[in-house]
């Protein structure tokens, strides 16, 4: 990241617009080229979170349609050059329902409804997971799309149509309803070998192969944009495409990084931890380690693990707030400087804690089990707690990362962080220890970067989405964009 970028300006002058649908907010960023210079803002923001209704834990998407129009329209009014590109990524496998004419059928389902886990046993009954892990190459998960649309039969919805919630929003914009393909590797639905839909996995779940989205790369061009935005000036002639709709793997993007020296941990609600390759990593150590293989930009591989994140310590700090406590995370953060190391360490993973609320709780839970005394779980141990984490989260980073250099032969010497977790000082410094590696902290918006690297590789270049020269175009343009 310490060379220069080479002076590049696109040959079309008007704005883009990346939209970044986040679990806990979202975010509408509009990139300018004032004078020739890329200059990025971060227009509208608001926030975002499961609601429980009746039938369980849903994503409220009438308020994410609704922000996601109000931050376009005053994007609009901020670019009197117009639109050229607009390109949405979020967090993946939640998906909307729709009906014959693409209208939302029900308010998606989140990710963190305990129906998953029901379904997820039931599944593996009649369908191994050591089968499914080799078909997929992808890590074993009850919050996979799989499992969930697994759910909705047996909850006996209608057979339906589906889009992931990035590619539904451009959808709504008037593109081509499409499944993009980083995001649909994290479905559990895609074959590791062929990298299209698993006709065996959909019909060992009774689903329905026809009802699936059409599979595009990164950098697919899906039309103009329609509807009533379209009478904005600044959209009249405005293309929607499809970014690396998976937030991760437009993260991923966003590093301006070459050499086969360096690994990544994207740092936020989970911690993606792991490397790129060229190919999806799979033998039974792999497999037995839980590794997963998702599509990245440019026909690459993202090889890496789910890790819980700073999930842990917003819950922790949910909890407390119940209790007249808000301090906020970065007075949370402060609060643990100087404390000893915690004797024991958590199991980050542990699936008890990826669920909502009481978290203090389940923590203490977990340290009982383990022969350790349990926290303060009021305000007065909001220190402890947070150290706890902090610790608990690098060791588990040091872990993930030497398997990945033992998987994939890479000798690791550089590990970037991006996203909110690049601000962790704490945490980075604790993963330089126990990592042994250089820590560089990249854009805390590197999926926003990575977002408008791949529109503008996609409206500069001739190349394929789907070759490493696109990944190559992709990769500097976020240089320049650094």
């Amino acid at each position: 990241m310490s060379e220069a970028p080479v002076p590049r300006s696109p040959k079309d002058s008007r704005a883009s617009i990346a939209v970044d649908l986040g679990a806990e907010s979202c975010r509408v960023s509009l990139l300018r080229w004032p004078d020739g210079a890329p200059q990025t803002q971060l227009v509208h923001r608001f926030g975002n979170g499961p609601v429980q209704r009746e039938d369980g834990l849903h994503w409220p998407l009438d308020r994410i349609v609704d922000g996601v129009e109000e931050g376009l329209r005053k994007c609009a009014a901020l670019a009197p050059e117009g639109i050229r590109s607009i390109a949405v990524d979020g967090w993946a496998v939640d998906y909307v329902r729709l009906n014959d004419e693409g209208v939302p059928i029900a308010e998606p389902f989140c990710y963190r409804d305990e129906r998953n886990v029901r379904a997820e046993a039931e599944l593996h009954q009649h369908l191994s997971p050591e089968r499914m892990r080799e078909a997929t190459g992808i890590q074993q998960l009850s919050i996979n799309t799989l499992y969930q649309l697994y759910a909705d039969r047996k909850a006996r919805y209608p057979p339906s149509r589906w889009l992931n919630l990035p590619e539904y929003m451009l959808a709504w914009m008037g593109g081509e309803p499409v499944a993009e393909f980083t995001n649909a590797t994290h479905s559990q639905l895609i074959d590791v070998h062929t990298r299209e839909w698993s006709a065996e996995i959909f019909r060992e779940a009774g689903l329905r192969l026809d009802l699936a989205p059409r599979l595009v790369p990164p950098g697919t061009r899906l039309g103009k944009l329609r509807g009533p935005l379209q009478q904005l000036d600044a959209f009249r002639d405005t293309e929607l495409i499809a970014p690396a709709c998976h937030d991760t793997a437009s993260a991923i993007a966003g590093i301006p990084a070459v050499g086969e020296d360096w690994a990544y941990i994207s740092s936020g609600t989970w911690s993606l931890v792991g490397a790129l390759t060229s190919r999806p990593v799979d033998s039974p150590a792999v497999r037995e380690d839980n590794f997963t293989n998702l599509g990245a930009v440019g026909g690459a591989n993202c090889f890496h693990k789910n890790v819980n994140g700073m999930w842990l310590l917003k819950q922790c700090e949910s909890a407390w707030t119940e209790q007249g406590f808000t301090p906020g995370v970065s007075e949370l953060l402060r609060s643990c400087e100087g404390l000893a190391p915690p004797a024991t360490l958590l199991e980050v993973d542990d699936p008890d804690l990826l669920l909502m609320g009481q978290m203090p709780q389940r923590i203490n839970r977990q340290l009982v089990a383990k022969g350790a005394s349990p926290l303060d779980e009021s305000p007065d141990g909001a220190p402890t707690f947070v150290s706890l984490i902090l610790y608990s989260l690098a060791s588990r980073y040091a872990e993930v990362l030497g398997r990945v250099k033992q998987h994939t032969g890479k000798e690791l010497r550089r590990v970037f962080v991006v996203g909110g977790g690049s601000r962790n000082a704490q945490l980075n410094r604790l993963t330089a220890e126990m990592t042994g590696l250089e820590v560089c902290c990249g854009s805390v918006e590197s999926s926003t970067l990575g977002n408008f690297a791949v529109q503008l590789a996609t409206l500069e270049s001739a190349c394929s989405p789907s070759s490493s020269s696109f990944a190559g175009e992709v990769c500097e343009w976020a240089r320049q964009l650094s």
